[in-house]
């Protein structure tokens, strides 16, 4: 949502700033690197750094800092409040006794897409495929469907400027490639990724739709490739995937 500069305060959107400036590549902080990632000064990053670590959402060594457990706080909530994840859960739940594959729910965020609830085998888990977990859209499948579910408009303004980071050696990173492999998932309604976020990773997704025909999230497996193969898959998954859409739509 956009909103007048006077409503705006520029003193959360700092401190926001330097909490999403740690992920998985930079678990650890001192004030030039979170200057850096955030897009501040160096004094400034050390006064948000200093206050996140009073109030208990930072922990530091005197030098560098890293997350505290207490952030976990605005993850749990939502996943407890949140209308979405708890309408989905039971298909999940259902598809996953029913394929002893491991299914998650996942929605769009920026340039990544976020697990906002998932049921699976427990051999799945090895792949990081937990709640709350951000992956590279360009790169999985159901990054792939939302993209796709984006006007054509809006999604050459989400391409503009942007490289295609290679995760791996099967990693679509041309531009040309990659706008026909999204336009291609437009008009099938669906897609499979292979081994393009992380090797020995298979998974196939379709959207979830609302009754207004808005694309809300998308719902994915993820299967050993045997089971991706032409046949398996449009005689097995992909129905399975596209009946449990049409169930959630109503609810969604």
């Amino acid at each position: 949502m956009t909103i007048a500069n006077v409503d705006f305060i520029a003193g959360i959107a700092k401190g926001m700033a330097v909490l999403e400036s740690f992920d998985t590549e930079r678990q650890r902080l001192n004030a030039t690197l979170a200057a850096q990632r955030a897009g501040l000064t160096r004094a400034a990053a050390r006064r948000h750094l200093l206050t996140l670590a009073h109030l208990g959402y930072l922990e530091t060594d005197g030098s560098y800092f890293w997350l505290a457990p207490k952030v976990l706080r605005f993850s749990g909530s939502y996943l407890a409040s949140a209308r979405l994840p708890r309408v989905i859960q039971p298909t999940l739940n259902r598809l996953a006794a029913q394929t002893g594959e491991s299914f998650s729910a996942v929605v769009l965020d920026g340039e990544q897409v976020v697990i906002i609830a998932r049921s699976g085998h427990h051999r799945m888990l090895a792949y990081g495929l937990h709640l709350g977990a951000r992956l590279p859209a360009h790169a999985t499948s159901t990054g792939r469907v939302l993209l796709a579910a984006k006007t054509r408009a809006d999604f050459n303004a989400w391409m503009k400027g942007r490289e295609l980071a290679r995760l791996t050696a099967h990693t679509q990173v041309d531009p040309k490639r990659f706008r026909a492999l999204i336009e291609e998932v437009r008009q099938q309604d669906w897609c499979v990724a292979s081994e393009e976020h992380e090797l020995s990773v298979h998974a196939l997704a379709v959207p979830l739709r609302n009754m207004e025909g808005r694309t809300v999230a998308a719902l994915n497996v993820v299967a050993p490739p045997q089971r991706l193969e032409a046949r398996v898959l449009q005689k097995d998954l992909l129905p399975l995937l596209l009946e449990a859409a049409r169930e959630l739509r109503p609810l969604l």
